[in-house]
């Protein structure tokens, strides 16, 4: 692990920092690895006041990064993990900013499947500000989708709900709304704000909205379960 780059470069920007991030992606790319979605960090108000921003942040999920649905994650393979439960987005057409709406997202999307997240930081301690974490992939480790998926129109994403549990055990829970107000408007976000980068969402892509809830810290021997209420469960266990 190392340093927060702010510590180093005090005066580094947020445009700094995604190029930073894509210097990194044009590197795995060249090892071989695919690009097969983006996520959105950064999504709820308390995340945002926490590290003393207004607005989300992004990175990219490469074909590496899947795990199946109740597989297992080797904590070895990860720095100091923390897991997440999301709505994300398949998309069936491309999204390009940069005037996108909620509505073009309802009309892009494929479906949408619960998923949960594994962030994970290379900053010590998640000592991290938005310029650290964006240069850091927006934090981005694993991810895992659920086994059934579900049509964006048919259901009020606001609503959606769900309890994230570790070991059996209830820790917090969440909903839709907890994200911009909609899942589909981190989406439109994302789409608008890669625009001035030259980047589309391109159909085919898992778009991983952001956390419905806080995120937690899990270890070896974990379990961690996240139940969405009318759309099934995600788990999957630290060895």
């Amino acid at each position: 692990m190392v340093a927060p780059l702010t510590d180093i470069y005090p005066h580094l920007t947020v445009d700094d920092a995604y190029q930073i991030q894509l210097k990194g992606i044009a590197r795995k790319l060249g090892e071989g690895r695919q690009i097969v979605g983006k996520k959105i960090g950064l999504t709820s108000v308390a995340m945002q006041e926490l590290l003393g921003v207004d607005q989300p942040d992004y990175g990219h999920l490469l074909d590496h990064m899947e795990v199946s649905n109740r597989g297992m994650i080797p904590v070895s393979s990860l720095f100091q993990p923390k897991a997440e439960a999301e709505i994300a987005f398949v998309l069936h057409t491309d999204l390009k900013g940069p005037s996108v709406t909620v509505e073009d997202v309802l009309n892009a999307t494929e479906y949408i499947v619960p998923a949960l997240e594994i962030v994970d930081s290379r900053i010590t301690d998640w000592t991290i500000k938005l310029e650290d974490t964006i240069a850091d992939n927006a934090s981005s480790g694993l991810f895992v989708l659920g086994n059934e998926t579900f049509s964006a129109k048919e259901m009020d994403l606001t609503k959606v709900t769900m309890d994230l549990l570790r070991n059996g055990q209830f820790i917090n829970s969440g909903s839709g709304s907890a994200v911009l107000g909609n899942p589909a408007a981190c989406v439109a976000w994302l789409a608008n704000a890669l625009h001035d980068y030259g980047v589309r969402l391109e159909a085919g892509e898992v778009i991983l909205s952001g956390a419905l809830s806080a995120a937690i810290a899990v270890q070896q021997g974990d379990r961690v379960t996240a139940d969405f209420h009318h759309l099934g469960t995600v788990e999957v266990t630290f060895i």
